[in-house]
C-alpha cells in the first residue's frame, strides 16, 4: 500500500476557518486493510477444510463478513480526484487502522470450537496484531489448525505493519524521536515517497525471504511442517504466539532452540540495514553500506546489553540449576533474547530462576529492541538519545562555559528530537504506572499487576508469577483486566503520543 501524504502547513481550511479532517480518504484505507485482512482468513479456512475440521465454516463466513465491510468503505469513500494525507489523517489511520483489525480478527475466534468471549476474543486478537503474545487460550496442542495458524498470522502480519509504520508514518508524526529515522527522507522532493515506498516494499520482500528461512531450519530441525510455519511467522515476527502450551519448551532438541534465537536478533534488529547491506553488493556506489549493521551504533547497544544480560543470566542460572554449560548458555540466551525483543517465547520456566534473573528480565522488558525492526519496547535508540543529552549535560555543569553537544550516530541530536525522547519516557512511564494501578484495582497482586502492566505496554507477552507467567495464562483475570491491557498494548505499540493526541481538542480543530 503506498502513502502519500502533503504539506500540513498548508491544510485544508473549511467554514469558519478550522482545518478539515478528511474522513473518507481515512475510511477508505482502512477498507483496504480490511480487505487484506479478509483474503488472509481464507487461509486457516484452507487449513481447517484440508483437515476436516468444521471451523473452516467459520473463517469463510469471518472473511465474507470483514470483506463486505472493507469493499463497501472502499466504494463509497473512493474519489476520481488525487487526495493526499495529511498529518492528523496520518495519526487518525495509524489508530483506526490497528483497532479495527483487531475488532474484526477477533471474529473466528468468538465463533469458532474454542467458544471465547468477546473480550477473550479481542484480548487475543489484540495481543496478536500488537505481536505481544499474551494469551487466553489454553490446550493449544489439540486446537484445531486453523486457529493456531489465524494466531500466527495475525502475529505475522502485525510484525510487517509494525516495520512500514517505523519506516513511513512514525518519522513524519515525529512521535518519540523516531524523527532520527527518515530515510534519506530529508529530502522534501517528489522523488522522496517513491524511494521510501520502494524502500518499504524491499523491506517486505526480506521479511517474507527470513520467514520462509526459518521455517524451513525448524523443520529440517525436527518440528512438524505445520508447527515450522506457524514458529517461523510468530519468530521473525517477535510475537511469541505457539501452537505448544509448552511454547519453546516442548520442543527439546537443541538446533530448534539456536534457531529461534538467531531469528529472534535477527527480528530484533533494523530491517532497512538489510536492506542497506543488501544493496551494498549489487551496487557499486553502495559499497560503504557493507558493513552497515555493525557500523549502527543501535546495533552495538542492542548487542552489549544482551552479552551483559545473558552472561549474568546463565551464571546466575548455573548456580541454581544443576545442567550442563551447553544446557545453560543455551537457555540463558534463548530466553533474555525472547524477552527483550519482546517475542515472548519460552524455553523453560524462568520464574525459577532466581530473583536476580527475574529482576534482569523485568528491565530488560522495558529496554525492547531496535527503532525499525519488529521489537517492542522503549527502544534502544531513546536509551542512547537519553544518554548523550544527560551526559552532554554534566559536561556543562562542570564547563558552564564550553559549549557541547549530543550526538546519534555521528549527528547532532537536535533539542527537539531530545525533548521528544524525554516526553516519550515519561509519558510511558506514567502510562505504566496507571496501567499497575488500574489492573491492582480490579483485584491482581502485586507481581501480577506490576509484570502485567509491564508486558503490555512493552508488547512482551508473558508476565511473572504463577498466574501470567511463563507457564500460565491470562485467562483467569477479570474482563476488566483483559480491556485494560488490550489498551496498554495498543498505547505501547503505537508509540503512545500517536494516540494521546487524539484527545487533544486542538488535534480537531486546527
Amino acid at each position: 500500500m503506498t502513502f502519500v501524504f502533503y504539506n500540513h502547513r498548508q491544510p485544508f481550511i473549511g467554514a469558519m476557518g478550522l482545518t478539515v479532517i478528511n474522513f473518507r480518504l481515512v475510511l477508505f484505507f482502512v477498507g483496504i486493510l480490511l480487505s487484506t485482512i479478509a483474503v488472509a482468513m481464507l487461509i486457516p479456512a484452507l487449513a481447517d477444510l484440508v483437515d476436516g475440521h468444521k471451523d473452516w465454516q467459520v473463517f469463510v463466513t469471518s472473511s465474507a463478513v470483514t470483506l463486505f465491510c472493507g469493499l463497501s468503505l472502499i466504494l463509497t469513500n473512493r474519489s476520481e480526484d488525487k487526495v493526499k494525507l495529511g498529518l492528523r489523517e496520518m495519526f487518525l489511520l495509524t489508530n483506526l487502522s490497528w483497532l479495527v483489525l483487531a475488532t474484526f480478527s477477533a471474529l473466528p475466534f468468538t465463533f469458532s470450537e474454542w467458544e471465547m468471549s468477546f473480550t477473550d476474543s479481542f484480548f487475543e486478537s489484540m495481543s496478536g496484531i500488537t505481536t505481544t503474545g499474551s494469551t487466553v487460550v489454553t490446550e493449544l496442542d489439540g486446537a484445531p489448525p486453523g486457529l493456531l495458524l489465524w494466531r500466527a498470522i495475525l502475529q505475522w502480519l502485525g510484525g510487517i505493519g509494525i516495520i512500514v509504520m517505523a519506516m513511513i508514518v512514525l518519522p513524519n508524526l515525529q512521535v518519540g524521536g523516531m524523527q532520527l529515522f527518515r530515510m534519506e527522507s530529508s529530502d522534501k522532493s517528489d522523488k522522496a515517497l517513491p524511494r521510501t515506498t520502494q524502500n518499504a516494499a524491499a523491506v517486505a520482500v526480506i521479511y517474507v525471504a527470513l520467514t520462509y528461512i526459518c521455517a524451513l531450519l525448524y523443520w529440517m530441525a525436527g518440528m512438524e511442517r505445520f508447527d515450522a510455519i506457524a514458529h517461523a511467522l510468530t519468530t521473525v515476527a517477535t510475537g511469541g504466539f505457539s501452537t505448544s502450551d509448552g511454547s519453546m519448551g516442548n520442543w527439546a532438541m537443541p538446533a530448534i532452540h539456536w534457531i529461534a534465537i538467531v531469528f529472534m536478533l535477527l527480528g530484533g534488529m533494523p530491517f532497512i540495514l538489510y536492506l542497506r547491506t543488501f544493496r551494498s553488493f549489487t551496487n557499486r556506489t553502495a559499497q560503504t553500506d557493507r558493513f552497515a549493521l555493525f557500523k549502527d551504533g543501535q546495533v552495538r547497544w542492542f548487542a552489549a546489553i544482551l552479552v551483559v544480560a545473558i552472561l549474568v543470566v546463565a551464571t546466575n542460572l548455573h548456580m541454581i540449576i544443576d545442567e550442563d554449560l551447553e544446557w545453560t548458555i543455551r537457555h540463558a540466551c534463548f530466553n533474555v533474547i525472547s524477552v527483550m525483543t519482546g517475542t515472548g517465547y519460552a524455553s523453560h520456566d524462568y520464574g525459577q530462576w532466581g530473583t536476580l534473573t527475574l529482576a534482569i528480565l523485568f528491565f530488560l522488558t522495558f529496554v525492547g529492541g531496535c527503532a525499525g525492526s519488529t521489537s517492542c519496547g522503549i527502544k534502544i535508540f531513546r536509551f542512547q538519545v537519553l544518554y548523550a543529552t544527560a551526559r552532554v549535560q554534566i559536561h556543562r555543569l562542570l564547563q558552564p562555559h564550553g559549549v557541547f553537544v549530543p550526538y546519534y550516530n555521528g549527528r547532532p541530536i537536535s533539542e527537539e528530537v531530545s525533548s521528544s525522547v524525554m516526553s516519550f519516557f515519561f509519558l510511558f512511564m506514567l502510562t505504566f504506572g496507571v496501567l499497575a494501578v488500574v489492573l491492582g484495582a480490579f483485584g491482581l497482586d502485586f507481581m501480577t499487576a506490576i509484570s502485567g502492566a509491564a508486558t503490555a505496554i512493552a508488547n512482551v507477552g508473558p508476565g511473572l508469577g504463577p498466574i501470567i507467567g511463563p507457564s500460565g495464562t491470562f485467562q483467569d483475570l477479570p474482563d476488566g483486566a483483559k480491556w485494560a491491557l488490550s489498551i496498554g498494548m495498543l498505547l505501547g505499540r503505537l508509540e503512545l503520543f500517536t494516540i494521546v493526541v487524539l484527545v487533544s481538542r486542538q488535534f480537531w480543530t486546527r
